[in-house]
């Protein structure tokens, strides 16, 4: 039997757990901007100088390898229906016989003026660099000042990214700051804007509430039932009208399908590819989507969570439907299976619910630990990783804090 000619919009999660399921059973081409795929989970931890940004990298080629899979860097620009075939803006023109989209999404700002022009947001390697150039260049801005000036860091969305990402924070000023400059760390305010009722939504409001004294405990100021109306250089205007000072803003309130899915073509519901219950692309038998970009929902008719393990089932998911539809077999009806949620608020602690099983602390820290190590692609990259955490919990130190701004 001919193998199918399967072309990969993305490589993120969604991407590759398609490209390594299909393998060897068919021609596989992986098409991205970029010439590796970031693990964004642990992408906070370059952003607070805990991890070296080329830890959470992984290059395609090195995934591809396995089974001779072909790999493309450029970003798609148009769709030939008929012909089957997608140009990118190298000029190449790709052939395929099944098309999976892939794409991921990108910050999502809500319409609220200000947040692309005076936020940083924490979808790439480049912007994780950014906040951590941004944290340590206004550190050292307060390091010559000896009088009361306070800088102010604000993160903006109560849900994992931006838990995980204050508690990093609070971690780095109350150790390596503070050690480099005690006046300057002690007059460093940080804060969690939620406009939602509390924290860790998906989680029972036992871990949320928990979540929330730890993060007071640590010197976070949280604020929940707090709507941000619009975003200004070193300031945020809350919904109540009253201003909040910030000279950083961390936007970790949302994310959105990309938008580049827009030169394909092809039914959207939303900022998301319109699918089927099999992740076909609605009236277009030959086109699939996975990960954040597709519109899957779940029993409760509502979409998908834009997380890497529903990217990474449906990846897999379709990479085996394809083989079927190949073979001339029935298709099959998706389904997500939720393995539980996690989220790391720092030292020794987490959160972790599965079902029925809730637990927090020591043990749920190092659950965490475990599953992102796991996931972590690349030897030298999970080596990398166990060193830095193992440097940062002996020392109470994080020597990635360069300030290098992205180019």
């Amino acid at each position: 039997m001919t193998k199918p000619r399967v072309l990969i919009l993305g490589g993120g999660f969604g991407g590759l757990a398609t490209a390594r399921a299909l393998g060897s059973r068919a021609i596989v081409t992986v098409v991205d901007k970029h010439n590796y795929q970031t693990f964004l989970p642990l992408l906070y931890q370059v952003s607070t100088a805990g991890l070296a940004a080329d830890h959470v990298a992984y290059p395609i080629r090195g995934v591809l390898r396995e089974f001779h899979g072909n790999f493309r860097m450029g970003s798609p620009i148009s769709l030939d229906h008929k012909n089957k075939a997608v140009k990118l803006d190298s000029s190449e023109t790709l052939e395929f016989d099944h098309l999976v989209v892939a794409m991921g999404s990108v910050t999502a700002d809500f319409g609220i003026p200000g947040v692309a022009e005076n936020a940083l947001g924490m979808k790439s390697i480049q912007e994780a660099l950014e906040i951590r150039a941004e944290v340590m260049r206004r550190f050292e801005d307060l390091c010559r000042f000896q009088d009361e000036t306070r800088l102010s860091i604000v993160v903006v969305g109560g849900g994992p990214t931006g838990v995980e990402m204050v508690g990093a924070l609070a971690e780095l000023v109350r150790g390596p700051l503070k050690n480099d400059e005690a006046h300057a760390a002690k007059h460093m305010d940080i804060y969690l804007l939620e406009a939602g009722p509390r924290l860790l939504p998906m989680f029972s409001e036992s871990l949320s509430e928990k979540t929330k004294k730890t993060l007071e405990r640590m010197g976070v100021t949280v604020l929940t039932n707090t709507a941000v109306k619009a975003v200004e250089s070193r300031k945020i205007l809350l919904g109540s009208g009253e201003y909040l000072p910030s000279e950083v803003t961390i936007w970790a309130a949302g994310v959105k399908g990309s938008p580049d899915s827009e030169f394909l073509n092809i039914p959207l519901a939303g900022n998301r590819v319109d699918v089927d219950e099999n992740l076909q692309v609605r009236h277009y038998p030959n086109i699939w989507a996975v990960g954040d970009i597709a519109g899957a929902k779940g029993a409760d008719g509502r979409f998908l969570p834009m997380v890497a393990p529903v990217a990474m089932q449906q990846g897999r998911f379709v990479a085996e439907q394809i083989i079927r539809a190949n073979k001339g077999l029935e298709l099959k009806k998706f389904s997500y299976k939720d393995k539980g949620s996690m989220a790391t608020i720092g030292r020794n602690k987490a959160v972790v619910e599965a079902g029925p099983i809730k637990f927090s602390g020591p043990l749920a820290w190092s659950a965490w630990l475990f599953l992102h190590l796991f996931y972590l692609m690349g030897g030298r990259n999970r080596i990398g990783t166990i060193a830095d955490w193992f440097w940062n919990y002996l020392t109470f130190d994080r020597g990635n804090r360069h300030i290098l701004d992205s180019i």
